[in-house]
């Protein structure tokens, strides 16, 4: 595939993805990237410009969870429909490897995965200022963010309404080790020049918060067009209404790409690898702490201990760190359980199969074959 192909750079594609391709290249196939994603149709911005497509159905019989299908972000292998799968085409015929999944467990009590973006360079961790204010919340999608891959970045919006701005960041820094942090005003335009750096030719900005953080205003202030659907703030709260659905990737002026998500009402973790760098200062702190194992709760010599004593480090900060690891180990028990319980229906499949193959060998009770 030629790398200066217009819509295939626009969307992202350089020569590692051009490189990976190859295999679907020699069967005939065309890259694509999926831009949205509802109910099993796919919008993906291809060479041929946008399309709407589809999944084919082996790959929708081999997925084993949600991290199995197509993301928004994802670069995908698109071949024609077959005879025996008649629909529009091309459709979906594989994923490419990701680079980067933001990933949480879906809402409820199962033990259900959902990828909420993928292929993306930079998170911006949205959160409107005052009101939308809540460090455990932030902590959440820092450790989120960490296990993507991907880097996290804090935007605190709606500058415009808060009467103490660095006292605002310096309670975020208590939070945010080692990660940058801009405010702005989608609004009057404070701060988006310095949001630039981080929205470079081909990389892929994703935007995460809750609704009404002003996530669609500031997407539509980086455009500089009213493309996104806003609508007028709340009075009681200053919150805006939520109004984006789904998310989309949209390119940016200079070639950079954003994906605008709806408002998250929850954030559960998938997995701990973002712990410790979201919780960095801890990690820090429990380095000189007597015994390798603390616990950091009655064990003497306990510097994470001592500097909540010292007033260093809030207690809350401990207890948040041990509430995300709780609910982690929760989940890893419900899925080790779910797992068994499969482990054993396949079992007795397996079991009602070989029964039924060797009752077809046989012949029904009663009969004799020869």
């Amino acid at each position: 595939m030629n790398l200066t192909d217009h819509h295939l750079t626009a969307w992202g594609w350089d020569a590692g993805r051009a490189q990976a391709f190859a295999p679907h290249a020699a069967e005939g196939r065309m890259p694509g990237r999926v831009l949205t994603a509802t109910f099993g149709a796919y919008v993906v911005g291809s060479a041929d410009g946008e399309r709407l497509t589809t999944v084919v159905p082996s790959l929708l019989r081999a997925a084993t969870d949600a991290r199995d299908l197509p993301a928004v972000g994802d670069w995908v292998a698109l071949e024609a429909a077959s005879d025996d799968e008649p629909g529009p085409g091309p459709r979906i015929a594989a994923i490419l490897e990701r680079r980067t999944a933001f990933v949480r467990h879906a809402p409820g009590e199962g033990v259900d995965v959902q990828v909420l973006a993928a292929n993306v360079d930079t998170v911006f961790i949205v959160m409107a200022l005052p009101g939308d204010f809540n460090m455990r919340r932030l902590e959440r999608y820092l450790g989120a963010a960490w296990s993507s891959g991907a880097l996290p970045v804090v935007v605190l919006n709606k500058a415009d309404l808060c009467p103490d701005l660095e006292a605002a960041r310096r309670r975020v820094e208590t939070v945010a080790i080692g990660v940058s942090i801009h405010i702005v005003s989608a609004v009057d335009g404070t701060g988006l020049a310095d949001l630039l750096p981080h929205l470079t030719a081909g990389r892929t900005v994703a935007l995460l918060g809750s609704s009404g953080v002003g996530k669609s205003t500031l997407v539509n202030a980086l455009l500089g067009e009213e493309r996104q659907l806003v609508r007028s703030i709340r009075k009681d709260d200053e919150r805006g209404r939520h109004t984006t659905t789904s998310r989309e990737l949209i390119q940016l002026p200079g070639r950079s790409l954003i994906l605008d998500t709806p408002g998250l009402r929850s954030l559960a973790l998938w997995d701990d690898e973002g712990i410790e760098r979201a919780f960095a200062d801890i990690e820090a702190l429990a380095a000189a702490c007597r015994f390798a194992d603390c616990a950091h709760d009655r064990e003497p010599g306990c510097a994470v201990r001592s500097a909540i004593e010292a007033g260093e480090l809030a207690g809350a900060r401990l207890e948040s760190r041990r509430k995300l690891e709780g609910e982690l180990h929760a989940l890893d028990r419900r899925t080790t359980s779910a797992s068994r319980a499969a482990a054993r229906r396949s079992g007795h499949l397996r079991k009602l199969a070989a029964d039924d193959a060797g009752t077809r060998k046989r012949g029904p009770a009663g009969a004799w074959e020869g």
